[in-house]
C-alpha cells in the first residue's frame, strides 16, 4: 500500500511539473466524457417530452386514420405520400360509427382539420378549424371548457354554425370580456359562440389555444365541401382487450372498404394505438442513443492516444530517472504504476472536469428550451455519469497501459546509457 500512495505521489507531481501539457492532454477527454453526459441527458429529456406529448391524449386510445395503400403505414412513404398529394377520401363518419358499436369502445370523435379566415368587428386571422363530433369531450379529457359549453349531436347533424373558440383566439378577438352569444365570421359566415376551452398548449408545434371547434359535419358540408373524415379516435374500456378489439376493428373497415382480408397491402386506413407509438419511440431513441454514443467515443479515442503520445513523451524525457530509480532497487511494477497512475489520474481530472461541463450546459440546454416553449427535463442520472466515468476510467487504462510497461521493461544500464 505505502508503494501505490509513493506512485500516486510521484504521478501527481511530474504531472504539476507539466501542467501546459497535462492540459492539453485533458481537453479530449473532457469533450468526451461531457458529451456522453449530453448525449444521454438531452436524448432523455427529448423523449420523455415526446412521450409526454403522445400520451397528453391517453394511453387507453385506438385511432385509425387514413393511409396510401401499397406501403407500411409506419414508413416514409406514408407520410410523404399523404404530404406530398396523395388524398385518401374513403374513411367516412359511418366507418367510425360501426367501429364505435365494439363492446370494448367507450367513447370517441371523429375529426377533420382545416384552416379557414377568421375575423370578428375589423380583425382577422387565420385559425385552425378542428371539425369534431360531439363526443370529444368524453374521448378527450384535455379537450375542457373553461365558458359556455360543448355543441351536441343534434347541432352537428343539422349543420349548425356554432363555434367553440380556443383561449388564444378568444384572447386575440375579446380580450378578457366573455364571447359567449357573440358571433365571429369564418369564410364569410357567420357563426355564433357557444363556447371556450381551457388552455391546453402546443403538442409539438401544434397549438391547441389557436383553434376554433366547430361540429364536424358543418365543416365537411359548408366550409371544406367534403364527405370524408381525416382520423377518429377511440377510447377504450379495457386495454387488456386492445389487440383483439384492433383485430375486430380492422376487420370491420376492411368490410366496409371492400377489402379482402387477405390482402392487407389494399388497405387504405391504419389503426394506431398510444401503446404502440411508445414501443416505435423506445427503439427509436435506443438506436439514435447507442449512434451517438459512438460517434462520441470517437473523442474519447481521440483523447487516449493524446494521453498515449504524452506518456511516450514523459517516458522518453525520464529515461535517466527509470534507470537511476531501477539502478536503487525500484521494481518494474513500481516504474509500470507510477506511470499508469500518471495517465489515469489526467483521465479522472478529464472524467470530472467533463461531468462538470456536461451538467452546466444540460441545465443550460434546459433553462433555453423552456423558454423557447419545450419544457424538456434533461435528468441527469447516476447512469450516465457512471457511463462517463467508465468511458473516463478505461481509456486511462489502455492507453496509459502500453507507455508504462515499456517504461517499467527499460534494462537500468540501458536508460542510464541514454543520459
Amino acid at each position: 500500500m505505502h508503494e501505490v500512495i509513493v506512485s500516486i505521489k510521484l504521478a501527481i507531481k511530474n504531472l504539476k511539473s507539466n501542467l501546459g501539457r497535462t492540459l492539453l492532454s485533458l481537453l479530449g477527454i473532457v469533450i468526451g466524457v461531457a458529451s456522453v453526459i449530453l448525449v444521454l441527458s438531452f436524448g432523455s429529456g427529448v423523449k420523455n417530452y415526446l412521450v409526454d406529448q403522445v400520451s397528453s391524449f391517453g394511453t387507453d386510445i385506438m385511432q385509425i386514420e387514413v393511409k396510401v395503400p401499397k406501403v407500411n403505414k409506419m414508413s416514409s412513404a406514408n407520410a410523404t405520400g399523404q404530404v406530398g398529394g396523395v388524398n385518401i377520401t374513403t374513411l367516412k363518419l359511418d366507418d367510425a360509427k360501426r367501429v364505435a358499436k365494439l363492446d370494448n369502445i367507450d367513447s370517441w370523435y371523429a375529426m377533420v382539420i382545416s384552416q379557414q379566415i377568421t375575423s370578428f368587428e375589423n380583425k382577422k386571422k387565420q385559425a385552425m378549424m378542428i371539425g369534431v363530433t360531439a363526443g370529444v369531450i368524453k374521448a378527450d379529457p384535455k379537450t375542457e371548457i373553461d365558458k359556455g359549453r360543448m355543441f351536441t349531436e343534434e347541432e352537428d347533424s343539422s349543420l349548425a354554425q356554432v363555434a367553440v373558440l380556443g383561449s388564444e383566439i378568444r384572447k386575440y378577438y375579446f380580450g378578457d370580456s366573455d364571447p359567449v352569444g357573440q358571433a365571429i365570421k369564418i369564410k364569410g359566415q357567420s357563426y355564433k359562440v357557444i363556447g371556450v376551452l381551457k388552455s391546453r398548449g402546443t403538442t409539438g408545434v401544434f397549438s391547441f389555444d389557436d383553434t376554433v371547434y366547430l361540429p364536424l359535419q358543418t365543416v365537411q358540408k359548408k366550409l371544406a365541401g367534403i364527405d370524408y373524415i381525416q382520423t377518429v379516435i377511440f377510447k377504450l374500456k379495457n386495454m387488456d382487450k386492445l389487440d383483439l378489439t384492433i383485430a375486430q376493428a380492422t376487420d370491420i373497415m376492411r368490410t366496409q372498404h371492400h377489402i379482402s382480408s387477405n390482402n392487407s397491402d389494399d388497405d387504405d386506413f391504419a389503426v394506431n394505438t398510444i401503446v404502440e407509438l411508445l414501443d416505435i419511440l423506445d427503439k427509436v431513441f435506443f438506436a439514435v442513443n447507442a449512434l451517438l454514443l459512438a460517434l462520441t467515443s470517437v473523442s474519447l479515442v481521440v483523447g487516449g492516444v493524446g494521453i498515449m503520445n504524452v506518456m511516450y513523451v514523459a517516458v522518453s524525457e525520464r529515461t535517466y530517472e527509470i534507470g537511476l530509480k531501477k539502478s536503487v532497487g525500484a521494481k518494474n511494477f513500481d516504474i509500470l504504476a507510477q506511470f499508469l497512475f500518471e495517465a489515469m489520474i489526467l483521465t479522472f481530472m478529464g472524467g470530472v472536469i467533463g461531468i462538470a461541463i456536461g451538467i452546466l450546459v444540460t441545465r443550460g440546454g434546459e433553462i433555453v428550451a423552456g423558454s423557447i416553449g419545450y419544457p424538456l427535463n434533461l435528468s441527469i442520472t447516476a447512469w450516465s455519469i457512471a457511463l462517463g466515468f467508465g468511458f473516463s476510467a478505461f481509456t486511462g487504462i489502455v492507453f496509459g497501459y502500453w507507455p508504462a510497461r515499456n517504461a517499467s521493461k527499460m534494462s537500468p544500464m540501458e536508460a542510464l546509457r541514454k543520459e
